[in-house]
């Protein structure tokens, strides 16, 4: 088994969609894995929230399965998503002055994948 955090910058629907299918893929061979929004993609939120969104089903399916990590603090306040993020109940990562620290996931094991 392995520990795998998929790291997204990129706020372009397409390439989520790959996140997305990758976790729940990892999690279905029995590794540990999260997702963590970052830059860009916290953009997405209100989108992946919204009923009828192409992505909808896979981000309540990778939710519901708990491999969301959390979303950037500071780049959903940026993009203007952090009361959607709230919202949606996601943890909000901010230990690296305001953006999820990826070191501190390295130190626990994990092996860092970025989109």
């Amino acid at each position: 088994m392995k520990k795998l955090m998929l790291v997204a910058f990129n706020g372009d629907q397409m390439c989520f969609v790959h996140v997305l299918l990758n976790a729940l893929d990892m999690a279905e061979r029995s590794h540990e894995v999260g997702v963590i929004l970052e830059g860009a993609s916290t953009g997405l939120i209100p989108e992946l929230e919204r009923t009828g969104h192409f992505l909808h089903d896979f981000w309540l399916n990778a939710r519901d399965k708990g491999l969301i990590e959390g979303a950037c603090r500071a780049c959903s306040n940026k993009m203007g998503t952090l009361k959607a993020a709230e919202e949606a109940g996601l943890a909000l990562l901010g230990d690296m002055s305001g953006h999820p620290s990826l070191g501190n996931y390295i130190e626990k094991g994990f092996q860092i994948i970025t989109f």
